[in-house]
């Protein structure tokens, strides 16, 4: 099998369950910067202690995020043939976040300024992977509308990083100017 088929070469892709669309709408939009998120967790990933439970964290997240492609590369009309927690995002995922983000911020104090970004490499990995998740969340609000879980995951993904990030650094800089 070679990896390129030139099918993509009118400027659309293929879709998950059959289709296609311009490469430039909002589901290539959308799963393409959830790529990049899953990428950037990738960066932060390559940086920590490799079988450590940030690696172990990390990687299950990046298997979350096959999930939330796949059902961001398929048509409404196919949303039918999705399978929970495989191909569709669920409300048990996103709670697993909410149960992470908590454990997590049982571990450092909770900074009460704005945190300047770079204390350290994994920190400033995971606080790049929040501002792409973000971006992706942004752009899933017109590619995955209710009753989609996707919105709500990427949301507390988001969090989850900032708060990874704040863990990792053990003691953030802070500062009271924006």
């Amino acid at each position: 099998m070679k990896v390129y088929t030139r099918k993509g070469d009118d400027g659309t892709t293929g879709l998950l369950y059959g289709g296609r669309a311009p490469k430039d709408s909002p589901l290539p939009w959308a799963y393409g910067t959830v790529d990049e998120a899953q990428a950037t967790l990738g960066m932060a990933r390559a940086t920590c202690e490799r079988g450590g439970e940030l690696d172990r964290l990390l990687t299950r997240l990046c298997g979350e995020l096959w999930v939330l492609m796949a059902e961001l590369a398929t048509l409404p009309e196919n949303r039918a043939k999705l399978t929970p927690g495989q191909t569709l995002v669920t409300a048990d995922m996103v709670a697993g976040l909410e149960a992470l983000i908590d454990e997590a911020s049982e571990r450092f104090e909770p900074p009460k300024e704005f945190v300047v970004p770079g204390q350290n490499l994994v920190a400033a990995h995971l606080d790049l992977a929040r501002t792409v998740v973000r971006r992706a969340e942004r752009l899933a609000v017109r590619a995955a509308p209710p009753p989609s879980e996707v919105v709500p995951y990427l949301n507390r993904l988001s969090d989850l990083c900032w708060t990874l990030a704040r863990w990792q650094e053990g003691e953030s800089l802070r500062t009271r100017t924006v």
